[in-house]
């Protein structure tokens, strides 16, 4: 994921949005995260018409408790399948957070009292490095993020970032393998 990008929002004023209002348990056909995109939003009232609306959105501004019930990653998969890189809230879930940080989509929270001005910006302006957001307004807000978790998140999310190191470690292996005797 770069450091620097710019997305327009999705305005989600509620609070407390549910696995199960992203994606609905009776659409997931499987597990793993292939087709679930389509379903994003579909368990919440006007959520299909809400990204309707918005169809070139890439961070989320949501209330509080973002991502909260049960503990399925189709949530996050269904975010990164529609193309968002960001959630924005006063606080979420924390298996979501987790969930996000390992598939590369940056939960950002911000104060409570951020989020009415966050919700109306038609595009946000992230700088995970800096760790700072810019409304089109030219207003800043910092923000922090765990210093391990942002180099995951700069590296696309830590499954990226262990993808990327397959060959080395298998390298690795072959090479102890080669002096160990069992």
């Amino acid at each position: 994921m770069s450091a620097r990008f710019e997305g327009a929002v999705l305005p989600v004023d509620r609070a407390n949005v549910d696995t199960d209002q992203m994606v609905p348990a009776y659409l997931m056909n499987g597990v793993d995260s292939s087709g679930v995109g389509p379903h994003l939003f579909r368990g919440m009232s006007g959520g299909p018409e809400l990204l309707a609306a918005h169809p070139d959105a890439t961070i989320v501004v949501a209330r509080e408790n973002f991502g909260c019930g049960s503990s399925r990653e189709h949530a996050v998969w269904a975010l990164v399948q529609r193309g968002f890189r960001a959630v924005i809230a006063p606080s979420f879930a924390r298996i979501f957070e987790e969930n996000a940080y390992l598939n590369g989509v940056a939960p950002i929270v911000v104060d409570a009292a951020r989020i009415d001005a966050l919700l109306e910006a038609p595009t946000l302006a992230l700088d995970l490095e800096q760790q700072r957001l810019t409304s089109a307004r030219g207003e800043d807000v910092t923000f922090a993020l765990d210093p391990l978790r942002k180099y995951f998140l700069l590296e696309g999310g830590y499954l990226e970032f262990m993808a990327a190191k397959r060959g080395p470690i298998r390298d690795w292996l072959r090479k102890v393998g080669e002096t160990t005797s069992y």
